[in-house]
């Protein structure tokens, strides 16, 4: 591996836990003081952390959101195994090691800022990112739409929303309020009959609007997703199906984080054929088709 992209990128800091919100499902909103961290990430970027003393391999993170004015970094994560759920033991004062940010950003193509943004339970993070940074980015006149979902509560307290949004099935109204105060539309997803959803994928969501657009909205429309595999591989083969471009933020395990160990890597077509890439730092995002490439 050729160091040297990522040499003086990556920064590694002992980060002062701030804020640790528990949320149903098992689901946590981490707040920590990284500000070196805070003021390089973009959307997509991860951080890796130490969960515990005692355990010393460290876990991949999707950045939600950052301030660099006051350098903190927030990430939700779901406890899954013995590494998340130390880390949600983890109380304000304490101090969590922090390496990032980590990884190869989403890409905003001003030729196309009909933005659809999807993601899926813990793959909601970099959707959220990335919806924040379009409100501060001026190259266009981005026209964002964020479609999340979820089969265990959402991480947020739903509401009705305010914002219309044609193409959308009847009932479909449920939004993230934090979204709706940034005036950007939203709408949710869920096979668990929760109010306002729709009842089903968030890919099969997204295929509704999409599929009533005309040719000339199509054609300024991108999609960004993260989630999990399946789900990505849906949401890239329907913007493959309908002609629009796509890139998706990858899950994988990972070691070291830093591309040393090669132990994330994934096949990726390129224009030289089939090649192995690093999902860490070669990634996490991709291009959708590049990845899962309709048969």
């Amino acid at each position: 591996m050729n160091p040297a992209p990522y040499r003086g990128t990556i920064f590694l800091e002992d980060a002062e836990v701030l804020t640790q919100e528990r949320f149903p499902g098992e689901q946590y909103v981490l707040r920590m003081r990284a500000p070196r961290c805070a003021a390089s990430a973009l959307p997509g970027n991860f951080i890796h952390v130490t969960c515990d003393a005692a355990l010393p391999m460290r876990r991949p993170m999707s950045i939600m959101r950052v301030s660099q004015k006051d350098g903190w970094v927030e990430c939700l994560y779901k406890v899954v195994g013995e590494g998340s759920r130390m880390l949600a033991s983890r109380q304000r004062g304490d101090i969590v090691s922090s390496l990032g940010p980590i990884g190869q950003p989403f890409v905003l193509h001003p030729e196309r800022p009909r933005l659809l943004l999807i993601g899926g339970g813990v793959g909601i993070p970099p959707i959220i990112f990335l919806a924040d940074a379009l409100r501060h980015d001026a190259r266009a006149p981005w026209s964002p739409l964020v479609l999340m979902g979820s089969e265990v509560p959402f991480p947020f307290k739903t509401r009705p929303s305010t914002i219309l949004l044609p193409g959308m099935p009847d009932g479909v109204i449920g939004c993230m309020p934090l979204m709706e105060d940034w005036n950007i539309p939203s709408r949710l997803a869920s096979q668990q009959d929760f109010p306002g959803c729709y009842a089903g994928f968030v890919t099969d969501l997204a295929r509704h609007w999409l599929q009533r657009l005309d040719k000339n909205a199509l054609a300024a429309v991108e999609v960004f997703a993260c989630g999990p595999t399946p789900m990505l591989q849906a949401a890239a083969h329907l913007a493959q199906e309908l002609d629009v471009p796509s890139q998706v933020s990858l899950e994988e395990f990972m070691a070291c984080a830093v591309g040393g160990c090669a132990g994330c890597t994934v096949e990726v077509c390129t224009e030289n054929g089939p090649a192995m890439k690093r999902v860490c730092v070669d990634g996490p995002v991709f291009d959708g088709a590049s990845v899962f490439p309709l048969s």
